[in-house]
């Protein structure tokens, strides 16, 4: 059995990674961190999980951290780059679903993040998390780097057209919406029922902090420097991703055949027929990406349309995912789940 640790374990990607690791067959979850929750069972805080995880919160000191085999971070940005190190000293190999690791450029994290990297020399050794396109560094892999979810949504979305070539990588769009789970567990204004309920806006149009991360992702694929232009919107539901990318053909190709044959293989990736629109209920509480591509008219730009639920392939769903990577299991262990509907 694989020994976890979960480190910030009372926000919604720490719930969502113990409803996940809850029913997996070859886990035991040891130790779940909260300073100021220590001493509280897990399940009196998150009633969803009695009967499934019989464990108290404890303090980071308290939780015997290094005698896991994968601790996972569900912490702020900036919390795992402390505390790393010292985990894969001791052997321990780590999952972090924050942005610590995840660009490779230090002074570009730290302009977005507005902090400073306590932990430069690991950036480079962390893999980033995206198994559909790291997977054989991910098996290996000490420190993992999960990915954002605007950039699974993004990057699965574009993936197929920028590896074959066939596209304008200077003029990429996303026009992307989420569900107000992605601003986290906290009390804030803009997140409230009342405020975000009947309602629909951008922001960040100006640059978010995922815009980066997305061009690194893409650079990495095509080999050079890609324009993309990012605006994500707050949408009045919990869970979901909905991203619309756009992009330029540069020649003629049956781009419904391209997706199909890229993503045949990938357990979590459903290209759609031909003509489809997928819905962002579609995907509600399982580790998918749903895909489907269209060229309006017959002309030159293709339009990919690509749903995840945030929560899970957008972060606990891919973690977990990429634990099974780092630990020879089953890709699907754990996370063969029917999306819940309605």
């Amino acid at each position: 059995m694989v020994k976890v640790g979960i480190v910030g374990g009372t926000g919604y990607t720490g719930v969502e990674l113990l409803r996940l690791l809850a029913r997996h067959p070859s886990v035991r979850v040891t130790a779940v961190t909260s300073r100021k929750d220590a001493g509280l069972k897990v399940a009196d805080m998150f009633p969803s999980l009695r009967g499934w995880i019989d464990v108290l919160f404890s303090t980071p000191d308290e939780a015997h951290l290094q005698e896991c085999d994968v601790v996972f971070f569900a912490t702020p940005n900036g919390v795992a780059m402390h505390d790393v190190q010292a985990l894969l000293s001791s052997g321990v190999r780590v999952i972090d679903l924050a942005a610590d690791f995840r660009l490779k450029n230090i002074q570009e994290w730290e302009q977005w993040y507005g902090m400073t990297h306590a932990s430069p020399a690991l950036v480079a050794e962390a893999v980033y998390g995206l198994p559909e396109v790291n997977r054989e560094s991910i098996r290996g892999a000490q420190l993992v780097a999960n990915p954002g979810c605007y950039p699974t949504a993004v990057q699965l979305g574009l993936l197929p057209l920028i590896e074959a070539g066939i596209v304008d990588t200077s003029r990429l769009i996303a026009d992307c919406k989420s569900g107000v789970s992605g601003a986290g567990r906290k009390a804030e204004l803009g997140s409230l029922l009342t405020e975000a309920g009947d309602s629909f806006k951008a922001y960040g149009v100006g640059g978010h902090r995922h815009l980066p991360e997305i061009r690194q992702g893409l650079a990495q694929i095509c080999g050079q420097k890609v324009g993309l232009t990012f605006v994500p919107h707050l949408t009045p539901m919990i869970r979901g991703i909905h991203a619309t990318l756009y992009a330029r053909l540069q020649r003629d190709i049956d781009v419904q055949a391209l997706f199909e044959q890229r993503y045949e293989q990938e357990p979590f990736i459903d290209v759609l027929p031909a003509g489809s629109h997928p819905e962002t209920r579609s995907v509600r509480g399982a580790n998918l990406c749903r895909i489907a591509v269209h060229r309006p008219q017959g002309g030159d730009t293709v339009v990919v349309l690509s749903v995840i639920d945030n929560l899970v392939k957008g972060a606990a769903g891919q973690a977990v995912q990429n634990m099974n990577l780092m630990f020879g299991l089953p890709e699907s262990s754990g996370l063969e789940i029917v999306p819940l509907m309605p």
